[in-house]
């Protein structure tokens, strides 16, 4: 982002003057220009002294304008580096970022406010709901996984049994991520990936593995997308866990995440995923 050398006859302005015209302090003009994301047009060898062009001041007063909806720096560089149009499409991504963070922080904002106040109001946040799920075969695939690994896990895993699948006419009801172990920043499960299939008997599956799911009664409450990331998805493990110790139930099988929706498809604020327990 290096602006070439100025005209003999231009006229540039000095750092103090267009820091007050671009309405940035001293401080991150320096800062900008180590950086690389506004360079002076001139700076003297000796003093180190910065002028800037005037039309840099629309390149100061973007920088200045990202930053004030908490763009990062780096995000900042990127925007800059490209044409307008693809500028305008890498902030319209991170926004679209910031608003699922955002949404997924507000819900677990208000559970944490619900269990500072005894719990008032958590029954109000999720709906339990019980229904009986009969057996069904599933090709898994499973792994000991932390939490920040999970998402590309689950998302590499549930293509490969996608496309095994393809091979019984496709995935025959909506796939699971089974905890067998406790997934967090000090615990990596296993996690298993499993997609239904209706395969003829006999058939065989390849490197896929192919297990038998129980039928079973189990507890479980509708989240939206933004929900899932974690730990927000956790307030919702909670909610059913704690049902079932109100109504003197116990699980009888690890719980799993039901997902039902298109996850490229729908938004921050749809319903994609319900949290079960099998119980008895």
């Amino acid at each position: 982002m290096d602006p070439a050398p100025p005209g003999p006859d231009e006229q540039l302005l000095g750092i103090g003057v267009f820091a007050r015209r671009s309405r940035l302090s001293l401080k991150a003009l320096r800062l900008y220009d180590r950086l690389g994301l506004l360079v002076p047009a001139d700076t003297d060898p000796v003093s180190g002294y910065r002028r800037y062009r005037e039309r840099q001041l629309a390149t100061a007063r973007l920088i200045a304008r990202l930053r004030q909806i908490d763009m990062p720096l780096a995000v900042v560089g990127q925007i800059l580096a490209v044409p307008g149009q693809d500028a305008a499409e890498r902030l319209a991504a991170y926004w679209e970022d910031v608003e699922r963070r955002i949404a997924g922080q507000r819900g677990l904002a208000l559970y944490l406010r619900s269990q500072l106040s005894d719990g008032e109001g958590t029954s109000d946040m999720f709906e339990i709901r019980t229904r009986e799920v009969p057996a069904q075969r599933v090709l898994t695939e499973q792994r000991h996984v932390a939490a920040d690994e999970l998402p590309c896990f689950i998302g590499e895993a549930t293509t490969r049994l996608l496309k095994a699948a393809e091979e019984f006419g496709g995935m025959a009801g909506p796939s699971l991520v089974v905890y067998h172990g406790e997934v967090s920043e000090d615990g990596d499960g296993p996690v298993e990936v499993c997609v239904p299939v209706e395969p003829p008997p006999g058939a065989e599956t390849g490197h896929v593995a192919l297990r038998e799911e129980p039928g079973h009664r189990e507890a479980y409450t509708r989240i939206i997308k933004a929900q899932v990331q974690f730990p927000q998805i956790l307030m919702a493990y909670d909610a059913v866990s704690a049902w079932l110790a109100a109504h003197g139930h116990e699980a009888t099988a690890a719980p799993r995440e039901v997902y039902f929706a298109d996850w490229t498809a729908v938004g921050p604020d749809d319903e994609v995923c319900d949290i079960a327990f099998p119980y008895a």
